[in-house]
């Protein structure tokens, strides 16, 4: 049983039990177990993206030769979303030239905004939202 320790402010804990056939009887092999569960959840969260966000199950491609590199292609993007989506909210007042080269996250400025870039780049969390916004998000609460 893994209890939340310090929740948001009005929320509950949360609380979780896990099952599992591996041994566990020290505090030590409880947290390893958690990490794993934690890790587990990030390969869900990967795999959502493939499916909803880069709609993968659409392309109903056929032939293993085709399928390969589509799916090649669209894990490398769903792993940088993960990323970015990770580091975003980890640090977001970083500025967006971390992970974005210049015509990257110019270009999406460029879209978005729908006005020439400024000279500094955007904040991380600005950049993820304005590509957030090119696959539909609207930035609500």
């Amino acid at each position: 049983m893994a209890t939340e320790i310090d929740p948001p402010s009005n929320d509950d804990p949360l609380e979780w039990l896990l099952l599992t056939n591996l041994p566990v009887e020290t505090p030590e092999q409880a947290l390893e177990k958690i990490a794993w569960y934690l890790c587990r959840w990030q390969v869900e969260v990967f795999f959502k993206i493939l499916k909803s966000g880069c709609k993968i199950e659409r392309l109903q491609l056929e032939e293993r030769k085709h399928l390969e590199p589509a799916i090649t292609f669209y894990m490398i993007i769903a792993w940088r979303v993960l990323l970015l989506t990770h580091l975003g909210r980890a640090c977001p007042e970083l500025p967006c030239d971390v992970v974005f080269d210049a015509a990257e996250w110019q270009a999406v400025y460029l879209v978005t905004q729908r006005q020439a870039p400024p000279e500094e780049p955007p904040s991380l969390d600005a950049m993820v939202r304005m590509v957030a916004s090119l696959g539909g998000f609207l930035n609500r609460k």
